[in-house]
């Protein structure tokens, strides 16, 4: 089993985790827990969504998490996950998620990104079973094929708060944003105009590859459950994404990147150089294009 986080957009990964040991709790009574300890849940995990048991519920940081059991698997694969991860084991929710692999393929041939364990010894060690595709070697990242993205801590605590706000208060992004991602990526480039006197041809190109894979990736994993209706409703004919969605969902995706060009079978060296320019847009001053 390959270690991943949310369907959607992968919160729980950049924000800081404590255990019960070092960390006390508190529950607020306005954000009571929507599952129970004990309760059998459905939970996202990598390209698939598997029967998972709630062990512990803890509340905080102002959010709930969920430690969970995947019956039939090693202990080594409980593993913490958020709300936004999670769904009731509902008859409604089995027959739309859980018997409908068909759906999640497309998910998993858009290249959604996951966060490998440690330890790779675990998936050598990890039952295989016939018919789960997450299971097959082929799928599996090696470590050092993962392009590092060291996402600053004022951008890592707006993911946090932006997946507390929609997840739990039910407050969206308004749309449409501005600036926009089409916005953004037009300021960067003025940015190193400024500084170096002309825009490369590699810092155009990664713009625009930015942009196409925001367009791709956003109605397939960047976007939380209660997104997507407002998702539709934005969305029409032919308007493009990045020219409605804004900064707060450009981030999700460089949460999700590591992975993504991790499939896409880019050489050494040109990912180098890829991982340098993207490391240096995330240095620029994102966090402005926040309202």
């Amino acid at each position: 089993m390959e270690s991943s986080k949310d369907d959607s957009a992968t919160i729980s990964d950049v924000s800081t985790t404590k255990t019960d040991s070092d960390s006390e709790t508190e529950t607020d009574e306005e954000c009571p827990s929507l599952y129970e300890e004990g309760e059998k849940v459905l939970a996202f995990h990598n390209q698939q969504i598997y029967p998972a048991k709630v062990m512990k519920a803890v509340y905080e940081f102002n959010r709930w998490k969920y430690y969970v059991h995947y019956p039939g698997w090693n202990k080594n694969w409980d593993e913490w996950a958020g709300v936004e991860r999670l769904m009731k084991y509902s008859d409604e929710n089995v027959e739309k998620y859980l018997n409908k692999k068909q759906d999640l393929e497309k998910i998993t041939k858009a290249g959604r990104a996951s966060q490998i364990k440690p330890k790779s010894s675990i998936v050598a060690r990890s039952k295989r079973r016939k018919n789960n595709s997450f299971n097959k070697e082929k799928d599996v990242v090696p470590l050092e094929k993962l392009v590092s993205l060291q996402i600053p801590p004022m951008l890592k605590k707006q993911l946090v708060d932006d997946c507390e706000f929609i997840t739990h208060l039910g407050k969206l992004v308004k749309l449409p944003r501005n600036p926009n991602v089409d916005d953004i990526m037009k300021k960067y480039l003025d940015y190193r105009l400024k500084k170096d006197g002309s825009i490369s041809e590699a810092v155009g190109e990664i713009t625009k590859g930015l942009c196409s894979y925001f367009n791709k990736a956003l109605p397939v994993m960047l976007l939380y459950k209660n997104e997507r209706k407002q998702y539709a409703e934005a969305i029409k004919d032919d308007v493009s994404s990045s020219t409605v969605y804004g900064a707060e969902h450009l981030l999700r995706l460089f949460v999700k990147l590591p992975e993504l060009l991790a499939y896409a079978n880019i050489e050494d060296d040109t990912l180098n150089e890829l991982q340098q320019k993207l490391v240096d847009f995330l240095k620029y001053d994102l966090d402005s294009d926040y309202e």
